[in-house]
């Protein structure tokens, strides 16, 4: 289902270019609950080569009769059936009658799509698009597409031993991996860790390998208790724990804590504290490491989360940014002389990066960028900050800067 859904969401302009071939009034004419049922079908017979036509046709034309109605199953039947013989033979395009949009409503209650927005460049929003290419350049912003649209590997890091034990471990358990780039964890071919051997023991935690660099950059002293001002879903938390004497992994929602508490409770080892609290009241005394993930737009993420597509507009970048510095200074007065704020994202947005930052600085002389030699130099901005970029390192887009106390 999870392959299915996320499938769709990498594919919609496609599926839907595709999609209006086949209805006479245009996809527009098809109301919202019937035309997702189409997309499932489609992302099926175009996509999944484990599923045979006839079970994606058959299956899909169930759906649609159990959430709409009768005739809106015919409809699908016929149009599938289209669909799946451009598969097999390319023709010129038969178009299928779709049915009238109030008996293809579904259930009591529900509403029809209205016009569908604008089909965009590989299923992205045109106004991101449009910064893409004035900052990246057609090429790079055509490769930052594809990679968005592609699958991610599942990528494991190691937690009581090293990558090298790691690794050893997958092999002797007949798992087939290969080193992540820049060293940072391991890709199995597998795409579900609780199937790996070692994952009930706690000797891995899935992470993709920009936020395992983010960890690796941040470079925290050994011996500090470290403070995860946004810790949820708890993958970088478990980094630092392995990194430094204590961690006090924080996050203002429950319900995501419960997820924290679960990967402790299976890799952690013992030395973190868990509590509920905003980022923008952080209710600690001054500390020597600071880790501040902050929520962003996560546009160098969309492969792994294609679904952050549907949320992204120009007004939810505006009001991240302004949380992201209400929750930077409210960093500062938590950070003791000679400490670490490390300030990340999973953005490739000037705003929430290395902007967001300079006006830091302007705002808190008392602290200056300083970087550190832990991770690559090409992963590293002329400032210093770190920069990774999917089009161009071949993994999830990440931004980290590494702000030191000095007065």
């Amino acid at each position: 289902m999870h392959e299915i859904a996320v499938g769709v969401l990498r594919r919609s302009q496609e599926i839907d270019e595709l999609l209006a071939q086949f209805i006479a009034r245009g996809i527009n004419s098809v109301a919202a609950p019937l035309l997702d049922v189409l997309r499932v079908g489609t992302y099926q017979l175009r996509f999944l080569d484990r599923v045979p036509p006839h079970a994606a046709v058959t299956t899909t034309v169930a759906l649609a009769r159990e959430l709409v109605n009768e005739r809106a199953a015919g409809f699908t039947n016929a149009v599938l059936r289209r669909v799946a013989s451009v598969r097999a033979q390319p023709s010129a395009p038969v178009h299928v009658a779709s049915p009238d949009l109030d008996s293809a409503r579904g259930p009591a209650g529900a509403q029809g799509a209205g016009p569908l927005p604008p089909l965009h460049a590989a299923s992205h929003p045109a106004w991101l698009v449009d910064r893409w290419l004035a900052r990246f350049g057609a090429d790079a912003t055509a490769a930052l597409l594809e990679w968005n649209n592609t699958k991610p590997p599942l990528v494991l890091q190691p937690t009581r031993g090293s990558m090298a034990n790691l690794k050893r471990m997958l092999r002797e358990n007949d798992v087939t991996c290969t080193a992540a780039p820049f060293g940072a964890g391991m890709v199995v071919a597998d795409s579900r860790p609780e199937r790996i051997a070692g994952f009930d023991g706690g000797e891995f935690f899935v992470q993709d390998p920009a936020q395992a660099l983010v960890v690796r950059f941040a470079d925290f002293p050994s011996d500090a208790v470290a403070y995860d001002a946004c810790a949820a879903p708890g993958g970088k938390l478990l980094g630092l724990s392995y990194r430094t004497r204590h961690v006090i992994a924080a996050d203002r929602s429950r319900v995501r804590l419960q997820r924290v508490m679960e990967n402790i409770g299976r890799a952690g080892r013992g030395a973190e504290y868990v509590v509920a609290a905003d980022a923008a009241h952080p209710p600690i005394r001054p500390v020597r490491a600071y880790l501040l993930d902050a929520p962003c737009l996560g546009t160098g993420s969309f492969a792994r989360h294609p679904d952050a597509r549907l949320r992204v507009t120009l007004d939810a970048l505006l009001q991240l940014a302004a949380a992201q510095r209400a929750m930077l200074d409210a960093a500062a007065d938590r950070i003791v002389p000679g400490g670490v704020l490390c300030y990340a994202t999973c953005s490739l947005e000037p705003e929430e990066n290395e902007l967001q930052v300079n006006e830091f600085l302007a705002r808190h002389p008392g602290f200056s960028r300083q970087p550190t030699r832990a991770v690559s130099p090409e992963l590293l901005t002329p400032a210093g900050d770190l920069l990774i970029l999917p089009q161009r390192d071949g993994i999830d887009g990440a931004f980290a800067a590494r702000l030191v106390r000095t007065a």
